[in-house]
């Protein structure tokens, strides 16, 4: 059996730094040579198993087997679920149920730049991520931005800032699905301690977005917008992170974000119009908004969609439901921790009805509700290989990647040295994760890059078990926005002159959410 290496160069700072060589290439080349996110993880691959066989002496046999195991668990339990959220978008997208969706909201946003940001930025925003997240909210938010009349840059700015709470459930809860299999760490425990954070942190972003859009001066009549705006959110995402788990808080979260601050708008209004900069329009400007003539069947069938999720979803994998454990396969691969001097390993476990699953069975229902033909079916399968193919196999090299930095012994070596730095280190986990999501651009690989360090840290530390994890989850959540392929994204819909622009202004407006 395969016993960890504390500290193979016989010095903690050396050992450190041979620790962080599969970081510093991977994220290198995905920030600094802006090198493809599936190659650069191939090569990380590479690097980490010569790190892992040659420095920590892991037999190489071993390693291999460490590493197709966490290849496999990364496609099952996370591609597998990012995989068929997306073809749901994409039924929406090909079947016109989404633009008939997106018609009708921006059709229930008056004329006011401040409900256009919070309605949509915020809480379309907000359901676009939990549905496929990859900075499609960007993509699909800026230009609507844009159409009412907000400056392209200052659009991508909105459509930044909006995205930042419901970041760490996005693409149907991954990023936390992806710690827990990393951490070891119960699924359940992690998406109530990282909602916990999520719901505090999600009282800022509406108030920043009426100050992006109309300055101080839209607080005087508009602040009970970001109010309902915020909570309306929170009541949403909170109890179904608490309660159900990490798949469905940024569709609840955003959902009944809709409902509340529709009904609010049909007994509250602005005293004061406002268009993009403060600027007051008159009432002929302000009746721009028509009705959109949608027919009560039209609206139902938008929205019937995710209800079928959410029912599907909450049925399937909530804790009363046992067919998440129903497991028919289980392979692992045994070594004993530098740290603890017990038996740590990696798993693969297949779970026939995982939570990728049930998107699966919501997606064949709304299929049958929906009833496309089967040329575009066949132009959703195509369309969703085409968009996920590169991000399908960054899951599956991702995982092989981190459990053999972990199962090597590699991560205890980096925790041990952190360690040293004592409870101040606190400070840091969550830096550690906006660092890795700033240059990966994903939550996901972020937290399965650095989720075991963190809690090995914390449970040399004596911290509580679910808090350094939980911190590097909510770190990438808040460094999501400088992201440059996020950013690219939101730029991509826009003029090209923008892309000059965004990332120094992205970087402005992230701090400005942090400060306030």
């Amino acid at each position: 059996m395969f016993h960890q290496i504390l500290n193979p160069a016989h010095n903690l700072g050396l050992t450190a730094i041979f620790a962080l060589i599969p970081f510093v290439i991977l994220l290198g080349l995905l920030a600094g040579m802006r090198v493809t996110a599936w190659l650069s993880t191939i090569i990380g691959s590479i690097v980490t198993l010569f790190m892992a066989i040659v420095v920590w002496k892991l037999p190489i046999v071993t390693g291999l087997h460490a590493y197709i195991l966490g290849s496999l668990t990364g496609f099952w339990f996370i591609d597998w679920i990012t995989f068929w959220g997306v073809m749901i978008f994409n039924t929406l997208m090909l079947t016109g149920v989404f633009d008939t969706f997106k018609t009708w909201l921006v059709g229930q946003a008056t004329a006011d730049v401040r409900v256009q940001a919070i309605l949509l930025a915020w809480s379309l925003g907000a359901l676009l991520e939990g549905l496929v997240g990859f900075g499609y909210p960007w993509a699909v938010m800026a230009p609507i931005l844009v159409g009412f009349g907000i400056v392209e840059i200052d659009a991508i700015r909105v459509a930044a800032i909006a995205n930042n709470a419901p970041v760490s459930y996005g693409a149907l809860g991954v990023p936390i699905i992806a710690l827990a299999a990393v951490t070891g760490l119960p699924l359940m425990s992690l998406s109530a301690s990282v909602g916990k954070v999520v719901a505090l942190l999600a009282l800022l972003p509406p108030w920043v977005l009426i100050y992006l859009v109309t300055g101080k001066k839209g607080f005087r009549d508009g602040w009970p917008l970001a109010v309902v705006g915020s909570f309306s959110y929170i009541l949403g995402q909170f109890p179904v992170s608490q309660w159900v788990g990490p798949y469905l808080p940024d569709v609840t979260g955003s959902l009944v974000s809709f409902i509340c601050l529709l009904l609010f708008l049909k007994v509250w209004r602005p005293r004061h119009i406002l268009g993009f900069g403060g600027v007051e329009l008159d009432e002929v400007a302000a009746a721009r908004n028509e009705e959109t003539h949608l027919s009560t069947k039209e609206i139902f069938r938008s929205w019937l969609p995710f209800i079928v999720l959410i029912i599907v979803v909450v049925l399937w994998t909530g804790p009363w439901s046992p067919l998440p454990q129903i497991s028919w396969l289980l392979l692992k691969v045994v070594g004993i921790s530098s740290i603890s001097h017990q038996a740590t390993s990696v798993d693969f476990n297949f779970a026939p009805f995982v939570g990728g699953t049930s998107i699966l069975a919501s997606w064949l229902i709304i299929l049958l509700l929906l009833r496309p033909k089967i040329r575009t079916i066949g132009q959703i399968f195509r369309t969703s290989l085409y968009q996920m193919w590169g991000a399908i196999l960054v899951g599956f090299f991702i995982f092989g990647l981190a459990d053999v930095f972990n199962f090597s012994g590699m991560a205890a070596s980096l925790a041990y040295t952190f360690s040293r730095v004592g409870p101040m280190f606190i400070l840091l986990a969550p830096i550690l994760g906006w660092i890795g999501v700033a240059l990966s651009g994903s939550n996901t690989s972020t937290n399965a890059m650095f989720g075991l360090m963190q809690t090995l840290v914390g449970k040399i530390l004596g911290f509580p078990l679910l808090l350094l994890p939980s911190l590097n989850s909510v770190g990438a959540e808040v460094g999501k926005p400088i992201a440059p392929q996020t950013a690219s994204v939101g730029v991509s819909t826009c003029d090209r002159q923008v892309a000059v622009l965004v990332s120094e202004s992205l970087t402005r407006a992230n701090f400005l959410v942090q400060v306030r």
